[in-house]
């Protein structure tokens, strides 16, 4: 079969973590979760007190880029890689409702989409990759010959995110995590910088009422045809 680069797009909380996750093991592709990098320089603002929901210190962020080190290692025991930030495992940290909440306003800061879209695109520079994120096939690689738009209502992936959260401990309300899903959809739909939009020649997947398996099956099935036609 031959290795292509795969993109998959879409709104929070559509799944797009899971089934590249599920891509990649299959296909023994590498896994980039784009939106981990965004979530791990959040973290790295809120822990050096330039974000809150207050406030953005926006240029001592920018300042701090150079600090800022961003990296993934594979863990054979989860079957992925798990992000790094200045040699720290930050995985479970940036997967907060607080982090989230941030997330959005720190990716709309271009100087910050330019030094991780270098990233990004140096990680699939020799294809055989699966990304994910808000900007994949329109921004970091426009030329994947796979590109998937994810979408669901915002109450099923509240619901989605809701249940997550609360699996590992954390104490929220499902009507802040709707909000939350809300927001971010505004602010990544509404941004100047590479707003989240569907790439014209993407494939759109609603996923409201698909299992896992389904999902998994249909996207399973674009990438047999994509290398099957090339």
């Amino acid at each position: 079969m031959k290795i292509i680069t795969i993109a998959i797009d879409g709104f929070s909380s559509t799944g797009k973590s899971t089934i590249a996750k599920q891509l990649a093991k299959k296909l023994a592709y590498s896994y980039v979760d784009s939106g981990a990098m965004y979530r791990a320089v959040t973290l790295y603002a809120m822990n050096n007190n330039f974000i809150s929901e207050s406030y953005l210190k926006k240029e001592l962020l920018i300042k701090d880029l150079s600090k800022i080190n961003l990296e993934f290692r594979f863990n054979k025991f989860v079957g992925f890689g798990e992000i790094y930030l200045n040699d720290k495992n930050v995985e479970h940290e940036i997967r907060t409702l607080e982090v989230s909440k941030l997330v959005s306003k720190v990716a709309e800061i271009s100087e910050i989409r330019k030094k991780l879209v270098e990233q990004q695109q140096l990680m699939g520079k020799n294809k055989g990759v699966i990304m994910d994120g808000r900007d994949i096939g329109t921004v970091v690689f426009p030329k994947a010959e796979l590109k998937v738009f994810m979408i669901a209502s915002s109450v099923t992936r509240a619901q989605r995110r809701f249940e997550e959260l609360q699996e590992k401990g954390q104490t929220v309300s499902f009507e802040e995590v709707l909000k939350n899903v809300e927001q971010r959809d505004y602010i990544d739909t509404h941004r100047d910088d590479s707003p989240l939009r569907k790439a014209d020649d993407a494939i759109e997947i609603d996923n409201s009422y698909l299992t896992r398996e389904e999902q998994f099956n249909a996207v399973l099935e674009m990438v047999e045809d994509v290398t099957k036609s090339l």
